[in-house]
C-alpha cells in the first residue's frame, strides 16, 4: 500500500492507496509544534481503526508548503512505518512543462494538482484550489503549467472582517437561501460566501478570456464543494485531487 500524504498551512490530508484504489483518507490540522512521536502515535491509530498494518504500508510520496512540519512528517515516516518518503520537488518527474518565471516558486500542491487533472480530465484546464489561500492554476493541453492566481481563502476573508470590524461576530460558512440577508449574521454570510463565489467566477472567466481557452474548470480542496453550490463556471468537485496527484507521481518515478 502507497501512504500519501498532503501538508497544506490549515489541513493535511492523509491517504491509503491500495494500487490505483484510495482505501482510506483524513484531514487533520497542520499543527507545526506536533512531534514525530506525537505524529506516530496518531497515524498508528488512524490506521488502526481501519485495519490497516504498519507493514502494509510499502511506500510513501509527500507534498508540503509547510517546511517547519516537514521534517517532522518525515521522521515519522522513517521511525514509525519504515518508510523513507518521496518529496514533491525538483527533479521528480511530473511530466509537467513548468511555464512559471521560477518553476521553483510553484508549491508542490499546485504541481500535484495539475498532475491529477490532466490525468483524469485531460486539458486544457483551470483548476481552482480551495484552501488557506486559494489558487487558480491554468493547464494546457499540451501539459504546460502556464500560471495562476493566488488569493486569500474564504476563511482568511471571515477572520479578516471580523477582526476589522469590531461589532461584527464570526460567522458559520454556510450558502444563505438569498442573498438579502435580514439580520447581521445572515448579512455577512451573504457577503462572504456570493462575494467569494462572484470573485472565482470572475477570475475564472477572465483567465479564460485571457488564455483564449474554454477550459475544463476544476475545484479542489476543504471547501470545494461548498462554494461550488454558489458558481457558474465549475464543471468538476473532485475533493481527492491532490492525493490523486501524489499517487500518479510516485509511480511515474518508479
Amino acid at each position: 500500500m502507497l501512504l500519501v500524504i498532503d501538508i497544506g498551512n490549515t489541513h493535511s490530508v492523509i491517504g491509503i492507496y491500495d494500487k490505483d484504489e484510495l482505501r482510506s483518507s483524513w484531514r487533520l490540522a497542520s499543527d507545526k509544534t506536533k512531534t514525530a512521536d506525537e505524529l506516530g502515535i496518531l497515524f498508528g491509530e488512524l490506521f488502526r481503526i481501519k485495519n490497516i498494518k504498519n507493514s502494509d504500508l510499502k511506500a510513501c510520496i509527500i507534498s508540503s508548503v509547510v517546511p517547519p512540519l516537514t521534517p517532522n512528517v518525515v521522521a515519522m515516516c522513517r521511525e514509525y512505518f519504515g518508510l523513507e518518503p518521496i518529496l514533491i520537488g525538483p527533479g521528480l518527474k511530473t511530466g509537467l512543462n513548468i511555464k512559471y518565471e521560477n518553476p521553483k516558486e510553484v508549491g508542490a500542491d499546485r504541481i500535484v494538482n495539475a498532475v491529477a487533472a490532466l490525468n483524469l480530465y485531460g486539458g486544457p484546464l483551470i483548476v481552482v484550489d480551495f484552501g488557506t489561500a486559494t489558487t487558480f492554476c491554468a493547464i494546457s493541453e499540451k501539459h504546460e503549467y502556464i500560471g495562476g492566481v493566488i488569493c486569500p481563502g474564504i476563511g482568511i476573508s471571515a477572520e479578516a472582517l471580523v477582526s476589522k470590524a469590531s461589532k461584527l461576530p464570526r460567522v458559520e460558512l454556510v450558502k444563505p437561501d438569498q442573498i438579502v440577508g435580514k439580520n447581521t449574521v445572515a448579512s455577512m454570510q451573504s457577503g462572504l460566501f456570493y462575494g467569494y463565489a462572484s470573485q472565482v467566477d470572475g477570475i475564472v472567466l477572465k483567465m479564460q478570456q485571457e488564455l483564449g481557452w474554454h477550459a475544463k474548470v476544476i475545484f479542489t480542496g476543504g471547501l470545494a464543494s461548498l462554494l461550488s453550490e454558489g458558481c457558474q463556471t465549475v464543471d468538476e468537485v473532485n475533493p481527492n485531487l491532490t492525493l490523486e496527484g501524489l499517487r500518479l507521481i510516485y509511480e511515474l518515478n518508479q
